[in-house]
């Protein structure tokens, strides 16, 4: 009784702390599905997504410029990668997949990469910084896609990836399926036939199993987190079972060699999980956005609204979301 008390009183204080957030609405974009999102401050905003659209705020998303890259109509911009104002890389997922880059604030776009190959699809983009970044896709002949750039995305080189096991692959759900660590090493996470972990150290790979929802198409983990090079999170669930929080978040402090569960699950499945601060994280999904205030291990509803991609600005301390119908919106914590 004593546990149990204890329990139901914390609960009870978290989600009293939860209250302190909300989400404010921004805009509503000319773009069906919103899945790329890069914010490099709290004002310079950038986001991709279906149609070939990219949309660039520079005023803390009061005010927007939308743009369709040309030739690309047909294009699903899944992820995107902002450094300034002017300077952005775009992720085109499938058949063919392409990158492109502009440096005049969305004005005019330069192909950087393209890839017919049969079975191509591109999931997520990393960067360290302006320089170093990194691409995770799906296998190809039983290989992982692995691409990454040195230059700002003006150029793209192959890395041999790891193996995959029968069924398994990668999410374009929200860009955060691949965290790089630092300037060589970066964690890659995936999902369907068996949920792994993988990490790149510069020379080798490494690969850990997580203790998540796995074993169909439709499960696994969608996205990750790290405070650090041990410290992370992760979430996901089953996109086909959307209220089912069987597996849906796991946390990791060794650098993904052992996960646990969060004693207080999100509340379904999410494709996005963001880290506010050491301690504080929000996870979204289409069923709604969640809180953590202890490190992932109990969260509470912010919202029944939700979104497909959370992103920090990289300078900054706000937390931007985007989804679907085109919907764009601010997490605000009032302390």
């Amino acid at each position: 009784m004593k546990v149990f008390l204890t329990s139901y009183l914390l609960l009870c204080a978290l989600t009293l702390q939860a209250q302190q957030y909300r989400l404010q609405p921004l805009a509503t974009a000319p773009v069906s599905s919103i899945r790329g999102l890069s914010a490099v401050s709290d004002s310079v905003i950038w986001i991709s997504g279906t149609e070939g659209k990219v949309g660039r705020s520079t005023d803390g998303g009061r005010h927007w410029e939308w743009y369709t890259v040309a030739g690309c109509d047909s294009c699903d911009f899944r992820d995107i990668e902002a450094f300034s104002a002017d300077v952005a890389v775009i992720m085109g997922i499938a058949e063919p997949a392409r990158i492109y880059r502009t440096t005049d604030g969305g004005q005019n776009w330069k192909q950087v990469y393209y890839n017919d190959t049969k079975g191509i699809f591109l999931d997520g983009m990393d960067f360290r910084d302006h320089q170093k970044g990194v691409i995770i896709g799906d296998p190809i002949d039983g290989i992982f896609t692995v691409l990454r750039t040195s230059d700002g995305g003006e150029t793209w080189s192959a890395l041999e990836g790891p193996a995959a096991k029968e069924g398994e692959a990668s999410f374009a759900a929200s860009g955060t399926t691949i965290r790089m660590t630092d300037a060589t090493s970066f964690f890659i996470c995936s999902g369907g036939g068996v949920s792994r972990l993988f990490r790149y150290n510069g020379a080798s790979w490494s690969d850990f199993t997580i203790p998540a929802a796995q074993g169909a198409p439709s499960k696994g983990i969608f996205s990750m987190a790290f405070l650090n090079s041990r410290q992370g999170v992760a979430v996901g669930g089953d996109y086909i079972d959307m209220k089912n929080t069987e597996g849906n978040c796991v946390l990791t402090r060794d650098g993904g060699r052992s996960w646990k569960r969060p004693v207080v699950a999100p509340r379904g499945y999410r494709s996005a999980v963001e880290y506010l601060d050491g301690r504080r994280l929000v996870a979204t999904g289409p069923t709604g956005t969640d809180i953590s205030e202890d490190g992932g291990e109990h969260w509470v509803p912010v919202s029944d609204e939700g979104f497909h991609v959370a992103r920090k600005a990289k300078k900054g301390t706000k937390i931007f979301l985007a989804g679907s119908k085109g919907r764009i919106a601010v997490l605000v914590v009032d302390e």
